[in-house]
């Protein structure tokens, strides 16, 4: 039988006896794609985790957001979402141009607590070629003109190979709060500014 997931959880799940439990959630909550519920909760979503890594297994992790339904249902095997203004940096999408495999995390914290893994395999799409394609644009919603968005410099397109259910346990319940949101500012005040006194280690590392 071919199971899913890779060849070094298998080898640890007969290495620690979880073998028996492993197959159980692989037979019960184990998707090769989306049904109408992951779906739904991905419509209802704001946000999504991900996570990517360059040729050589490099990783990085990443936070996506925008108004709820901006990761978009293509079909039961597809995603789109987009990319817009940040850093410059580009981790994500260097990663991505490098090696097609991503991670994301959809988490409802404030109703079911539940999460939603789908694990496929990205590519990118230029602007010009979402535009161009009738197919895509079609099935997305876009934020309110008013919102301040600016246009997406790209847009992320998820072939996906497994979907499945990240349990409550552990996940918190929180009480959504109102926030003015200041999409695409250049604002470091407004951005979080050097929270983390990044600026300062640097120059005393740099002695």
């Amino acid at each position: 039988m071919n199971k899913p997931g890779s060849k070094g959880e298998h080898d640890l799940q007969k290495k620690l006896n979880t073998e028996k439990r492993a197959l159980a959630f692989y037979n019960s909550q184990f998707l090769n794609h989306l049904n109408p519920e992951m779906c739904q909760f991905i419509a209802e979503r704001e946000m999504v985790f991900i996570s990517t890594s360059d040729s050589e297994g490099q990783c990085d992790a990443s936070f996506r957001a925008g108004h709820a339904g901006f990761v978009a249902t293509l079909d039961e095997k597809t995603l789109l979402y987009p990319e817009y203004r940040g850093n410059g940096v580009l981790a994500s999408m260097g990663n991505i141009s490098e090696n097609p495999h991503i991670g994301m995390l959809f988490i409802d914290f404030y109703q079911s607590s539940l999460g939603l893994h789908v694990n496929g395999k990205a590519e990118i799409l230029s602007s010009e070629e979402f535009d161009a394609d009738p197919g895509l644009s079609g099935k997305i919603t876009f934020p309110p003109k008013n919102s301040g968005a600016r246009k997406p410099v790209a847009w992320i397109k998820v072939k996906v190979d497994e979907a499945y259910i990240h349990c409550s346990k552990h996940i918190p319940l929180m009480q959504k709060m109102d926030k003015t949101i200041h999409w695409e500012t250049d604002d470091e005040k407004l951005k979080g500014g050097d929270f983390f006194n990044a600026k300062n280690r640097t120059k005393q590392n740099s002695k």
